[in-house]
Parts: structure tokens; C-alpha cells; sequence
């Protein structure tokens, strides 16, 4: 975020960000604007996911005959200094423990795969978690919402050297929060909320089981169920290389039933529960969902399956079978 203000909103932004790593009481600012440090103070926190003690800022302008004349930023903190720090020992000894299973030398696109999967499977979705709004519900609780799980996003991937902005808008309607990462040189978006495939779908059956769908996509993707309201510009995310299903070979862009069929029966005859393809458009999505659904297509590949669900994603054009137990 910070890359993307302009040098005096740059300036504001180093002041901010002062105040609140030293736990100032108050501050002068270098602007009399205050619009400028709202963009500023925003670019902080979407920079900075690990900001658990503050909560916002008191804004006191001074006047000289109804004129401006200086701007004091007073944050809001949460804590004294002394807990603050306890909380941080407490913070790095847990997000050390779940960083345990990767490197600083493993590749860009496996560290945001292990993330993803990490808080999608290990934190759960709860409104009523305390301090749902920072990374204290996910690592001291175990239990956030959407800002907490993009908050330990970045603050994970930044822990890996993964350059990492926290992102906000909404999903119909409703606030959310999710991430935007650069991998391999290349910017993607990642919604690690909705990698938890029981918050996004409802269902309890999916509890535990990872959502792919949205780790690592490209901003028409994302904009297709996801509203950008950011107070900074952020790049065009279209690269896809780094994407899960074009890393992980699960990408078609024309009609290979017989291979698509091989891998709905590898899962199947291996016990994997549940697997997804993706389509380069809505027309082979259609295409491949009538011939193993509509037409029963999947038992020719999978002998003696008896029970199974699907999911629709239309908007990214992924198709996931859940099978029953054999």
C-alpha cells in the first residue's frame, strides 16, 4: 500500500506508522489535511496485519480564523504497552509453531498454498470470537472473521518474505477482507476467508476441507463476487501461473473428458474425499458439468460409486465432486 501513495501522503504514513509502533500518545502531523491521513492510516493497517493494539485514531484540527493550521493524529490503543508486549511474545511463539511445516527456501507459491491452507482448515469462522477484528483470534483463540483471517494472512506471508497488502471491500453488500499477494514477481488475490469450506458454503460436512477456489486469482475473477474499496490504487492482478489450479495441473482449457475422468477416478479409488476442476470459460464448464453430472458420466470412471455431491462456482467456472463413503 505504501508503494502505491504519493510522496506527501508517503511522509504521512511514516508518521502514523511511528506513532503507533512507539505507542505515542499524540503526534503533529506534516499535513493539515485530513483526508490525506485517512488514506495514509489505511494504507498502514492494510500494510501492517499485525497492528493488534490499536483501534483507530482522534483527529484534532487547529484553527487560526477558521483556517487549518496544524493536524494532531491521536491513537487509539487498546492496551498499555506492557501487555501489548506480552501479546507479541505470545503471537510470535504461535505463529512460529504453525510456520513450522515451511521455509524461507521453499517457492513463493508454496508458502501462499501452506497459508491458505493452514487458517482454513485450523481457525473457524465465529462472529462472536473476541478481538475478531485482529490476529489475537487467530493465534491466542483460534476463532476470527474476515478481517482477523486476512490480518494473519499478511502477517504470516510477511514472515515468509511474501510481500502481502491487506484488502478491503465487500461481498454482497456486507464488509470484507481479504489479501492480495505478490508471487514470483506477480500480483494475485487470495481470500483465505472463503478457503474455509464450511463459512462459505454452510454446510458442516465441510469442516476441515479447503476451499481452493479463490487462492491465488486474477482481479476479473475476483471482482466477479468481490467489491474493491480500498482509499489506494492496487495493480491489475492477471498473471495466472501461480494460480491453484494451474499449479496443481487441474486447469482445462478444452475437451479432455477421458483425463478429466482419470482424475475424478484417482481421487476416487485413492479415498481422496473430495476434487475440483477448473475451466478456461463458462461453455467447457457447462460441457464437462452436463457429461459427469447430467449424464452420469462420473460412474463410468468411477466403478461402484454409489453417493456423492457436487459444488457450482460458476463465477470462476469450477466444478467440485464430494464423494460419499465406498
Amino acid at each position: 500500500a505504501y508503494d502505491a501513495l504519493t510522496e506527501e501522503q508517503k511522509q504521512i504514513y511514516d508518521e502514523v506508522l511511528y506513532a503507533i509502533l512507539n505507542q505515542k500518545e499524540s503526534i503533529m502531523l506534516s499535513t493539515v489535511d485530513d483526508g490525506e491521513l485517512e488514506v495514509a492510516y489505511q494504507a498502514v493497517n492494510a500494510d501492517y496485519g499485525g497492528l493488534f493494539w490499536i483501534s483507530g485514531y482522534v483527529c484534532t484540527q487547529y484553527k487560526i480564523a477558521n483556517i487549518v493550521t496544524a493536524l494532531e493524529f491521536t491513537p487509539q490503543y487498546t492496551m498499555s504497552l506492557e501487555e501489548r508486549e506480552t501479546m507479541q511474545t505470545q503471537v510470535d511463539e504461535r505463529a512460529a509453531e504453525m510456520l513450522g511445516g515451511i521455509t524461507m527456501a521453499d517457492s513463493d507459491y508454496a508458502k501462499a498454498k501452506y497459508v491458505y491452507e493452514l487458517l482454513a482448515r485450523e481457525i473457524e469462522y465465529d462472529t462472536e470470537a473476541e478481538n475478531n477484528q485482529n490476529i489475537l483470534s487467530v493465534f491466542l483463540e483460534g476463532r476470527t472473521v474476515c478481517q482477523g483471517y486476512a490480518c494473519a494472512t499478511q502477517y504470516l506471508l510477511n514472515q515468509l518474505g511474501v510481500s502481502c497488502v491487506i484488502v478491503t471491500g465487500s461481498t454482497d453488500g456486507t464488509p470484507h477482507a481479504w489479501n492480495m499477494a505478490v508471487l514470483d514477481g506477480a500480483p494475485y488475490y487470495m481470500d483465505t476467508t472463503w478457503g474455509n469450506a464450511k463459512y462459505l458454503n454452510g454446510n458442516a460436512e465441510l469442516n476441515g476441507i479447503v476451499n481452493y477456489d479463490y487462492l491465488n486469482i486474477t482481479t476479473a475473477e475476483l471482482t466477479k463476487t468481490h467489491r474493491i474499496e480500498t482509499d489506494f490504487p492496487l495493480p491489475e492482478c492477471d498473471a495466472n501461473l501461480d494460480n491453484y489450479y494451474v499449479k496443481e495441473g487441474l486447469y482445462y482449457t478444452d475437451w479432455y473428458p477421458d483425463e478429466m475422468g482419470a482424475l475424478y477416478r484417482n481421487a476416487w479409488e485413492s479415498g481422496n474425499s473430495v476434487v475440483s476442476l477448473k475451466f478456461a470459460d463458462a461453455a467447457l464448464y457447462m460441457e464437462a458439468k452436463d457429461y459427469f453430472i447430467k449424464n452420469q458420466g462420473l460412474g463410468k470412471y468411477c466403478n461402484g460409486l454409489e453417493n456423492y455431491y457436487y459444488l457450482e462456482n460458476p463465477e470462476q467456472n469450477i466444478l467440485t465432486i464430494h464423494f460419499g463413503e465406498r
